[in-house]
């Protein structure tokens, strides 16, 4: 039986399970149980915790496990040699791996389904087991069990970007009268096809990262067809053959088949293979699968089931009968050469993993094709969208404000009389929303709202204080206001704001509690009441904090420099040099059930060991001595892009320990370690970054990333 993927908006996704569930009745419509089972990370952190291991140790090996999908211990001992060293010579830790090899794989937790939802043609209590989980009712039989008892399984995905574009179109809507109609969309505009060849995709569903963009610069894309082949192609498996497809696709002379019959099934993709339709064509044409047959090909490779595409290996080549008896051919007796068959079946199951089939990448290249469209013809709409989408995830949103003012379109800071809960634009630039501030509830921005639809936009910070201190802002809420730079506009300082909050909010309710209780009147006031008729409050005579001082609390209250960044002043000698990004370094937004990258800067070209130069300003930063008694030190530093850890070796500390101050700005030259989850530098070179680059170490000043071997003092920093 067919599984049925269906993407919907991510706000409206529960919608469309109501309405299943009135529609079908709610005996008919059951969502799914899944088991999160015990990954080669989290079983050791499991055991160690039985074995009362201490945290930091626990914790040390599990960050040696490689982070990449489909991890296991095996491979990871196989794969890092720090791991393998630890395991041979520690007892703990060889007691806490032989254990956890034991655990791998078993089921941990039981939980619903992300997306999985049953409709049957009768109760589903008659057919299947249920159970309550997380408040709701779900099937007890896995997704891969669901189609043995003739159940049918519906996916319903809540794809954030389907809201973008919703978003999207009902701020254009409200701009221009006219909502964008996307059924309409032509496909075909070449000013998209243009800016995507650029490489500008980012905040571009599917085509944004380091690699997805150098490939689109490579593939120069002239249609939609190679827009669904790249979303296609840009995924493990499939992209191991990204330069044989690009190379083809500029020089027909290029193009290659491994036997005549596939020139009319790869014809279409040069030669190469690229949707899961092509493989059941491939199976069937040259091994004599029948349909059937070949569609089971294509369900072992939806299923990852690779014992099962090992058997079909055989039947592929060699003939035979299949697994309910039905005789195949195969491709040497139908006249392929062994080394042909073997090579394509090859191909076939490197491809497997994560290959789409032509519809599902159509789907998504048309996804992508609304975002560019939407980003080129209305960027502040879209973009607004887009920081909505992340308001949950100021990291994110960040790195998209970075991109929508790449773009031209300013961001405007948080405004108690412009701003709205969420980013809206505003003009030809977006506004911040209240919603991203910390400690403003949701209630409070309601009444803050309210009272200035009610009563007009408050006209000085007196008369803010005087309609809402005694509403639903609290004196927490209001410094946070203030610390977020939203009422900046008022002209006075931070610090003078903050300093009578207090007291003048103290007056005015108390001058209010007395009038309510007839304890007094206009003829009878204290000094407190008096104050509170005040139009403004007295600001004591307070220093102001310094720039560096606000761009730092408005970090605290929104995750984000506001009106600023530490490194502005910088931006100049920064961009004549060969730096790379902290969001450059960073490739860990692949999705396990989409195989795709995801956020600016994902899908990163950099590889472990390479050599690198980045610049950035030292936020945290942590010294400690060695077993030798040597000092090194553990830095967090943040560019405009993101944030990433420096580890200072003892050789560099002692050349370089004077630069290494709290907030200072600098240059770091070195190599990266991306072996576990975060990201490292290991700093070689450092530098004032007011300085250029002519102290830069010979082999760092064309910034060429050649990798090298660890040294041994490398391989023991770890606690």
């Amino acid at each position: 039986m067919p599984d049925f993927d269906i993407d919907f908006c991510y706000a409206r996704r529960g919608e469309v399970i109501d309405y299943v569930t009135e529609k079908y009745g709610a005996d008919h419509v059951c969502q799914v149980i899944t088991f999160g089972t015990l990954a080669a990370r989290a079983v050791i952190r499991d055991v160690g915790r039985a074995l009362d291991v201490a945290y930091a140790e626990t914790d040390r090996i599990a960050k040696m496990i490689p982070n990449q999908l489909k991890m296991t211990i095996d491979l990871a001992l196989q794969m890092n040699p720090d791991l393998r060293k630890l395991y041979e010579d520690d007892d703990t830790t060889r007691r806490i791996i032989d254990l956890a090899k034991r655990f791998e794989g078993m089921p941990r937790h039981a939980s619903t389904h992300a997306a999985g939802v049953i409709i049957a043609g009768k109760p589903v209590c008659e057919i299947a087991p249920l159970a309550r989980n997380d408040e709701s009712i779900v099937v007890q039989f896995t997704k891969d069990d669901i189609e043995d008892v003739g159940l049918l399984k519906f996916d319903f995905l809540g794809l954030r970007t389907l809201t973008v574009l919703q978003e999207t179109s009902r701020l254009v809507g409200e701009k221009t009268g006219k909502a964008i109609d996307f059924d309409r969309m032509t496909y075909d505009d070449p000013r998209i096809f243009d800016m995507i060849g650029r490489g500008d995709t980012d905040a571009v569903f599917q085509l944004e990262g380091g690699g997805m963009t150098q490939f689109l610069k490579e593939l120069q894309p002239e249609s939609f067809e190679d827009i669904i082949a790249g979303v296609a192609l840009f995924r493990p498996g499939p992209m191991e053959q990204i330069p044989r497809y690009v190379k083809a696709r500029h020089d027909p002379k290029k193009v290659r088949y491994d036997w005549p019959l596939l020139e009319p099934i790869l014809k279409v993709t040069y030669g190469v293979i690229v949707y899961q339709e092509q493989v059941i064509r491939i199976v069937r044409d040259l091994a004599g699968f029948s349909s059937a047959q070949a569609d089971n090909v294509r369900r072992a490779m939806g299923k990852k089931n690779e014992s099962l595409l090992q058997s079909y290996r055989t039947l592929f080549i060699e003939g035979g009968a299949d697994e309910n008896g039905v005789p195949v051919k195969g491709a040497v007796a139908n006249g392929v050469p062994r080394k042909v068959a073997e090579k394509l079946f090859e191909d076939i199951y490197a491809f497997a993993g994560y290959a789409f089939n032509k519809a599902h990448a159509a789907s998504y290249a048309a996804v992508a094709y609304n975002t560019a469209w939407c980003k080129y013809h209305y960027p502040v709409e879209y973009m607004a969208a887009i920081l909505n989408s992340h308001l949950g995830d100021l990291d994110k949103a960040g790195q998209y404000i970075r991109v929508a003012e790449s773009m031209g379109v300013p961001i405007l800071p948080p405004d108690i009389n412009r701003s709205g809960p969420r980013f809206r634009p505003e003009g030809e630039a977006i506004r911040f929303g209240l919603a991203a501030v910390k400690n403003v509830g949701r209630d409070a921005i309601a009444a803050l709202i309210r009272e200035r639809e009610e009563a007009g936009p408050f006209a000085s910070y007196g008369a803010f204080l005087r309609r809402m201190c005694d509403s639903a802002l609290n004196r927490k809420m209001i410094e946070s206001l203030i610390r977020s730079s939203a009422l900046d506009f008022f002209g006075i300082g931070r610090s003078k704001m903050i300093a009578v909050i207090e007291p003048f909010c103290d007056s005015i309710l108390s001058a209010k509690k007395g009038v309510m209780e007839g304890q007094i009147t206009l003829f009878d006031l204290s000094a407190d009441e008096a104050l509170s008729q005040k139009e403004e409050p007295d600001y004591p005579n307070v220093p102001d904090f310094t720039p560096f001082e606000r761009l730092t609390m408005e970090k605290a209250m929104t995750g984000l420099y506001i009106t600023g960044h530490p490194l502005s002043s910088y931006r100049e000698a920064m961009d004549s040099m060969p730096l790379t990004m902290s969001r450059e370094i960073r490739s860990d937004d692949l999705d396990p059930e989409t195989g795709a990258y995801s956020g600016p800067g994902k899908g990163s070209l950099l590889q472990d060991r390479d050599r690198v130069v980045m610049a950035g300003l030292v936020v945290a930063r942590r010294d400690l001595f060695t077993k030798n008694n040597d000092r090194m030190s553990f830095m967090t530093m943040e560019d405009e892009t993101g944030s990433w850890e420096v580890i200072v070796f003892p050789k560099t500390f002692t050349a370089f320990h004077d630069l290494l101050d709290d907030y200072s700005a600098l240059l770091v030259a070195g190599t990266l370690d991306l072996r576990e989850e975060e990201p490292k530098l290991l700093a070689d070179w450092i530098a004032p970054l007011e300085q250029d680059m002519r102290g830069l170490p010979a082999s760092f000043k064309e910034a060429d990333k050649k990798r090298r071997p660890r040294t041994k003092g490398e391989e023991s920093y770890k606690e």
